[in-house]
């Protein structure tokens, strides 16, 4: 069997023992090398070619977030990066997803050899996904740049959909590189869009990042949801890390609840809690999306979504970072289309803006 070749990257030497540890734990893995800093790691991965890097975020002589651009413009390769549970760590880390990581893996600030050893399951889990990862080559300049420093966010021009039900709701379920794929849906998105209510898998303390990050770029609003507040149309609601989130009614308004409860397919947020609340609660009215993932979460509840009548897009394997989630909803007969990401938010505009809920001719 061929192992997956791990490289190291992390100023801490006690990290990096333990780092190197679990990945040779592991029958499918070898830890082939460590580095204290980019720049040796950049004279590593030209000798050893790792299947998978491992990054630290804040290191010396170069940071991980200036490394990992550089090497995703020059050499594309599968990167987790290893974050700290803080704002700034929440931040930055969102940085490195829009640069192209693959995922993270949050570090706890004091505990660190316990923490780590707590996170085994899910660093090698986390490595086994990013090395099966669709890898594209990252551009050399950010969408949506500051045009100067401290110049706000410049937002893309979109059509508008004109008015639509306030019944209507678009729901998005997402994984391992979905940060990047909601991104480029919502900021597609006019003012004038229905409610949107997501879960993307992400720990606690890091969806509020994201959602800051995302309305800075897009034309709705975009926050995190937040128990018994209604749903609003031309609003976005993310998940927070840690919690379930689900739709509800309250007379004619949506709401929506938020609540400590169960991991359901081992995960909390689970996109099969959110859609299976939609089937149940606004059926023909929902319009679904799944987007890039690994594992199973939400095919089932998006197949009930579609027997109570909504109509549900699929993101297509050639787009995906992983085809996980999206494959099951297909496999499942839950999706109405299967589309390229960049053809999902033009094709929800489309059809919504139909008052018959059908695409114009």
């Amino acid at each position: 069997m061929k192992k997956i070749r791990v490289l190291v990257v992390d100023d801490s030497a006690l990290v990096r023992s333990l780092l190197a540890e679990i990945i040779n734990r592991q029958k499918d893995m070898e830890c082939v090398g460590t580095a204290n800093d980019p720049l040796i790691a950049r004279e590593m991965i030209r000798e050893l070619n790792p299947d998978v890097i491992t990054l630290d975020i804040e290191m010396p002589r170069m940071d991980g977030i200036d490394f990992l651009g550089r090497l995703m413009r020059l050499r594309p390769m599968p990167v987790v990066m290893i974050s700290t549970l803080t704002e700034r760590g929440a931040e930055v880390t969102m940085k490195a997803l829009e640069l192209g990581a693959v995922d993270f893996v949050a570090k706890p600030r004091i505990g660190v050899a316990d923490g780590l050893s707590e996170l085994s399951t899910q660093i090698v889990e986390k490595v086994r996904i990013a090395a099966a990862a669709h890898i594209k080559r990252a551009a050399a300049v950010a969408p949506f740049a500051a045009t100067a420093a401290g110049a706000p966010a410049v937002r893309a021009p979109v059509a508008s959909i004109g008015r639509v039900s306030t019944e209507k709701l678009i729901c998005i379920g997402a994984s391992t590189g979905g940060t990047e794929a909601i991104k480029e849906i919502l900021t597609r998105l006019p003012a004038d869009s229905p409610g949107i209510v997501i879960t993307q898998h992400m720990p606690p303390g890091f969806t509020t990042s994201f959602a800051a990050r995302l309305n800075s770029l897009c034309q709705i609003t975009v926050q995190e949801a937040v128990n018994g507040e209604r749903i609003l149309p031309g609003h976005a609601y993310i998940a927070p890390g840690g919690k379930q989130f689900r739709v509800d009614r309250s007379g004619a308004n949506y709401v929506a609840v938020v609540e400590d409860g169960e991991l359901v397919n081992r995960h909390k947020p689970s996109v099969e809690v959110l859609f299976k609340s939609v089937a149940a609660v606004v059926g023909r009215n929902a319009v679904g999306v799944m987007l890039t993932g690994m594992g199973n979460d939400g095919a089932k509840a998006m197949r009930e979504m579609k027997d109570a009548g909504s109509y549900n897009f699929v993101q297509d394997e050639a787009s995906c970072i992983v085809f996980g989630m999206p494959r099951e909803a297909i496999l499942h007969g839950a999706a109405d289309e299967v589309l390229p990401l960049t053809a999902i938010a033009p094709a929800l505009i489309a059809r919504l803006s139909s008052a018959t809920d059908r695409y114009r001719v």
